[in-house]
């Protein structure tokens, strides 16, 4: 089984750090030093991102240069060794992992799915949160409302690893449009104690996502009311109710 530990970077980035017996990766290090400091000198094997953002990307310059490791990720970012595109299919620490193109929050976004036996682990770097989503920087509404569909439609025991701490503050904007929502205000509750205790609350899953998040619940009544009540029309698409959304958290 490949173990998976969080390493906290800047204010509330997390860099993902997979073990295999002696075998290490690391994704989206945005910063060298703490990936330095969880080895304690052992060997890094290689290193995957999901864009090109430079908190995702800051420190491979550095680790390549320490550990001369590859680095898998979109062909756009410099220093990648091993380019990854949509449908790509490679094995890491022993484990099939697949390439799904995510545009929206950058365009040249994807996220990582490994199987490790029974267990998928999705490694979605800025597109999809612990109920939010990525702001779109570069792609459209309409793209980054197909790439959380995409993410949705995985299995629902799907663990979510996304990249940064935004727990808290998603659910609060979860609930100001989404306010008759009891799972997710089940959700809130534990994840304030889960922050109490200093404990990350990643991973996720894709069915507790489907649950709770409102950018995976575009087309739901409650929000598509909620919606209505900041001047979109009854018949407003799922993809202009998604714009919306991303519009209110934006300015939330």
């Amino acid at each position: 089984m490949i173990t998976i530990r969080p390493i906290p970077a800047f204010n509330d980035n997390y860099i993902w750090h997979l073990q295999q017996n002696d075998e290490h990766w690391v994704v989206d290090p945005g910063d060298a030093a703490p990936v330095m400091a969880a080895l304690a000198g052992k060997q890094l094997h290689g290193i995957l991102l999901t864009h090109h953002h430079f908190d995702h990307t800051g420190g491979v310059a550095e680790l390549t240069a320490a550990f001369n490791c590859p680095v898998y990720g979109p062909a756009t970012i410099e220093g990648v060794t091993h380019p990854l595109r949509d449908g790509d299919h490679l094995t890491l620490l022993g484990a099939p992992c697949e390439v799904l193109a995510v545009p929206g929050h950058t365009l040249d976004h994807i996220a990582l799915l490994m199987t490790d036996g029974e267990a998928k682990h999705l490694f979605c770097g800025d597109t999809l949160f612990a109920g939010g989503c990525g702001r779109l920087f570069e792609g459209t509404p309409n793209q980054m409302y197909q790439s959380l569909s995409r993410l949705a439609a995985l299995p629902g025991d799907t663990r979510v690893y996304c990249a940064h701490e935004y727990t808290l503050a998603n659910l609060e904007f979860a609930l100001a449009v989404d306010a008759n929502n009891p799972r997710l205000r089940d959700r809130q509750r534990d994840a304030k104690a889960i922050r109490d205790r200093g404990e990350p609350t990643l991973p996720s899953s894709i069915e507790l996502e489907r649950a709770t998040n409102p950018f995976l619940r575009a087309d739901e009544p409650d929000i598509r009311l909620q919606a209505q009540a900041k001047g979109l029309p009854e018949n407003a698409n799922p993809v202009e109710i998604f714009a919306n959304l991303r519009h209110q958290k934006d300015v939330f």
